[in-house]
């Protein structure tokens, strides 16, 4: 079975987001700029609600996301940026109404629920293969894209170990599908 791998160059992250911009789905657009931006997974994406991003009395986005992880019970604290707010203010324009305890990313069969996960599979999985990015890009792709990106920026091993709640740098370099290209591309660039 193949590795779920990273998006690994930002010309392929923006046509990724282009797609659903272009298509004028803005609530996938949202999606995929969550999944890019916050390292959180999928399922715990998908239990976001408006509440949990926008403060409807001061009409505006909340700095962080505060929730409770799925998979491991850890309380985690994620700053929105710029991207998140931007497409959150977009896709919060197209929508007719929302309560606060509405899913961010509700249903269209089912409003008062989310997405299933398989939905996103599917909306990840279609845009993917018009786009030709690879066989092995999926919704966990993006949580990896993010720490990916982030290493490609200097960020330091034990922040992404952090993040990621995993305890070596090995487990995480694995994780991030860091290979022999990456460093081939470092003994290229360094040239002293």
């Amino acid at each position: 079975m193949a590795t779920t791998q990273p998006l690994r160059n930002k010309t392929d992250i923006q046509r990724l987001k282009n797609y659903f911009l272009e298509r004028e789905e803005y609530r996938n657009y949202a999606l995929i700029t969550i999944g890019l931006n916050t390292a959180l997974r999928i399922s715990d994406i998908l239990q976001i609600r408006w509440c949990d991003v926008y403060n409807q009395q001061t009409h505006g986005f909340l700095t962080h996301i505060h929730l409770t992880e799925q998979k491991t019970q850890k309380e985690t604290y994620i700053l929105l940026n710029k991207a998140v707010k931007e497409a959150l203010a977009l896709y919060q324009r197209t929508r007719k109404t929302f309560q606060p305890q509405d899913y961010l990313f509700s249903s269209k069969k089912n409003p008062s629920q989310p997405i299933s996960r398989v939905q996103a599979f599917r909306i990840i999985k279609e845009a993917v293969d018009a786009l030709d990015l690879g066989e092995h890009i999926s919704c966990h792709s993006l949580r990896k894209t993010f720490g990916y990106q982030a290493w490609k920026e200097g960020a330091e091993p034990a922040l992404l170990m952090n993040i990621y709640n995993h305890s070596s740098f090995e487990i995480t370099k694995r994780y991030l599908c860091i290979n022999q290209d990456d460093k081939d591309e470092l003994f290229f660039k360094m040239n002293l």
